[in-house]
């Protein structure tokens, strides 16, 4: 006779669920351990599991449930699931949860990334493409596709508070800036779940890390510890392209138009020049040039004195289009189709 698991219950745990979910890790012997506590199950329902996805379904078909003492289950130990993935019952109640309900996901800290990435990844072992969608969507929210999205992001994190954390109670708190994740921990998420929407931000926003620094790993951002943590180091295939973004900068010379009002462009083109030494002494690694760019855009508006009407006109509008066609060369610079085409097949 095959031997009985007596289960813990956990949450969800519906009353009148016919299948039970036992998550194992992989490496755990499949002879039942006495010195372990009982696992922990969750009963639901079977059609929400066969509608959802195939995988699981093939699963279900092959378990052998029966009725045990006190409403538990009987799960015969060779047909329960295993998975290295939802071994965390936090993550696996989540995830159940994120089936009957839908996710919510929030940006609000570290902990919301994680949850993010425990439902990207399980979603998308096993299919469940509304869940994927879902967070991919999400994502794309900080990580955009496009200069609006970008510039909201950078516009949040100004205004947003910086948030105190701290990896132990032993260790001192560290304040982390918004949106609170490190770009690499979304890189390597996006690499290990094949979303490749998201990697042109998250490599632009890696690039303004110097090498050493990524190498260290000592950034308070990739000192964060949770079970759903993506990899901190950088991979070799994305060095190269972490190389290419970082060599992106400005093109500083610029002339006053044909059209320009002072005294044949000399004022002006005398004051661009001006503009781009004292720019230059601000730029930094960790300055963003599509930030840059619009902060020079500010500049040459709000400075009339300088600047005629018409010049501050066309350096506004080819500063703007600049800022679009470096944009629109970060997916190339990634290895990657351009945003549309990617658009196309995560987001539709």
């Amino acid at each position: 006779m095959e031997p009985a698991i007596i289960i813990t219950r956990g949450d969800p745990w519906f009353e009148d669920g016919n299948i039970i979910l036992v998550p194992r890790e992989e490496s755990e012997p499949s002879e039942p351990d006495d010195s372990k506590s009982n696992p922990v199950g969750f009963r639901v329902h079977r059609g929400v599991y066969s509608d959802a996805v195939l995988v699981l379904y093939i699963f279900i078909e092959s378990s052998c449930c029966r009725n045990h003492c006190q409403g538990m289950f009987e799960i015969p130990q060779p047909d329960a699931i295993y998975d290295n993935e939802v071994s965390r019952i936090r993550r696996v109640s989540g995830f159940i949860h994120a089936l009957y309900d839908g996710a919510t996901f929030n940006n609000r800290n570290v902990d919301d990334f994680f949850y993010l990435a425990g439902i990207l990844r399980l979603s998308t072992k096993y299919f469940i493409t509304h869940l994927r969608s879902q967070a991919i969507k999400y994502l794309t929210r900080t990580w955009s596709y496009d200069l609006q999205g970008h510039d909201t992001m950078l516009d949040l994190a100004v205004r947003t508070p910086i948030l105190s954390y701290s990896p132990s109670p032993e260790a001192p708190p560290s304040g982390l800036s918004y949106p609170y994740i490190h770009p690499m921990h979304v890189l390597n998420l996006a690499r290990s779940t094949n979303v490749r929407i998201v990697i042109p931000s998250a490599m632009y926003f890696l690039s303004l890390y110097p090498l050493d620094d990524l190498i260290r790993g000592d950034h308070p951002k990739l000192q964060v510890t949770h079970p759903s943590k993506p990899s901190s180091a950088l991979q070799s295939p994305d060095l190269v392209h972490y190389t290419l973004m970082f060599q992106k900068r400005i093109d500083g010379g610029r002339t006053s138009p044909p059209a320009c009002m002072n005294k044949n462009g000399k004022t002006c083109t005398r004051n661009f020049q001006r503009l781009r030494a004292r720019l230059g002494t601000q730029w930094v690694v960790r300055t963003g040039p599509f930030n840059f760019i619009a902060q020079a855009i500010t500049q040459v508006n709000q400075d009339p004195e300088s600047f005629c009407g018409v010049c501050g006109q066309e350096f506004a509008s080819d500063a703007g289009k600049y800022r679009e066609k470096f944009w629109a060369e970060l997916p190339g610079l990634c290895g990657l189709p351009g945003w549309d085409i990617m658009k196309e097949e995560e987001l539709t």
